[in-house]
């Protein structure tokens, strides 16, 4: 069976009968990628399955209405993201901690999350992007861990590509020093 593109799945998922063969096969592409996304967000398994789930039933509610003036896989990631900034504003609010407090938060839930598969390197690289301002930490996580182009990030985040250079190598240098000092 040849593998349909994005565009003749968004067209599958409008007719009747084959909305739910459509959407499964978009789940099976994007699903993965879109939970590594979201994990290195919010730090937590349990949390990263909820916001993928929410980002799905986003995606099930909203794809007839769905334009295309971006690619598929630009407005999942789109989603995906906003949710997991949803989740992480909905607990530092329910916390009411200083954004520092928060970190320590995060960091304590990468040391106690049993699906954390890391090495010490990798738990290291990890608490260094938890002490990373939010939108440094985005688009570290999706040009490092995601190798997205410029592009592809600024139709996503809403940002032009000099901001996200910007951010990108104030966040490498962040990142350096922690990793030196610690």
């Amino acid at each position: 069976m040849q593998e349909l593109s994005d565009k003749e799945l968004i067209l599958q998922f409008s007719v009747k009968g084959e909305k739910e063969a459509a959407f499964t096969r978009i789940m099976e592409r994007y699903q993965e990628k879109l939970y590594w996304h979201v994990r290195r967000i919010v730090i937590s398994h349990d949390d990263a399955d909820d916001v993928i789930q929410n980002t799905f039933l986003k995606v099930w509610k909203n794809l007839d209405r769905f334009r295309q003036d971006a690619e598929l896989f630009t407005w999942l990631f789109r989603i995906a993201t906003n949710e997991a900034l949803t989740l992480l504003k909905k607990q530092k609010r329910n916390r009411m901690l200083p954004w520092s407090d928060y970190e320590n938060y995060l960091e304590e839930n990468l040391e106690s999350d049993e699906y954390f598969s890391g090495d010490t390197i990798a738990r290291k690289l990890q608490k260094a992007l938890i002490r990373l301002p939010e939108k440094q930490r985005l688009v570290f996580n999706m040009k490092y861990f995601e190798e997205m182009k410029y592009e592809e990030m600024a139709a996503i985040l809403g940002t032009s590509v000099g901001a996200l250079k910007a951010s990108y190598h104030h966040a490498v240098k962040k990142m350096e020093k922690y990793l030196l000092e610690n």
